[in-house]
């Protein structure tokens, strides 16, 4: 087994952004200013079966979103954090509260403020359409756009490398 399959073996606690990772990244805005967004059932589906791996669910997001709130609700995350600007005190935070290390966690981002998660975290995942500076410290990227399964195919890999380690 690679060293990153390895790594990936060890996965606790995966987080993810949710802007251009569990969505395309684009926001609908009706009239009252009610904000809508699009998500993968798909992305749902893998999400589901890497929590009933034994993986911990979060999300680390500099938006408020209600619509994402309640999906993520729906979805069993066990961890949701909204509205962030400085994600890694959260982080820091949030790996303390658990006791798990930042070895044993993944994240899953797709631009600027999604860089200090990245590289602190065991293992840092990005959509196939994420920027340039991101996909330069991703140690593993998707084939897929963000919110069209490239959180799927990231949480098959997970629960992959789960099984290849034993777990």
């Amino acid at each position: 087994m690679s060293d990153l399959n390895s790594r990936a073996g060890r996965i606790r606690l995966a987080l993810f952004d949710i802007d251009g990772v569990l969505t395309d990244g684009r926001l609908y805005i009706g009239p009252g200013g009610q904000e809508f967004k699009a998500v993968s059932v798909k992305d749902g589906h893998g999400l589901k079966r890497l929590q009933r791996s034994g993986v911990q669910l979060g999300v680390i997001s500099g938006r408020p979103s209600e619509a994402m709130e309640h999906r993520l609700r729906e979805l069993g995350f066990d961890h949701v954090f909204l509205a962030i600007e400085d994600k890694l005190p959260v982080f820091e935070k949030l790996l303390s509260s658990l006791n798990i290390s930042a070895d044993e966690c993944s994240f899953m981002g797709d631009d600027e403020p999604d860089l200090p998660l990245m590289t602190r975290c065991g293992v840092a995942l990005a959509p196939a359409d994420a920027m340039p500076e991101v996909l330069e410290v991703a140690d593993w990227t998707s084939t897929l756009p963000a919110g069209h399964g490239a959180v799927r195919q990231a949480c098959d890999w997970l629960r992959q490398a789960r099984e290849d380690n034993g777990d």
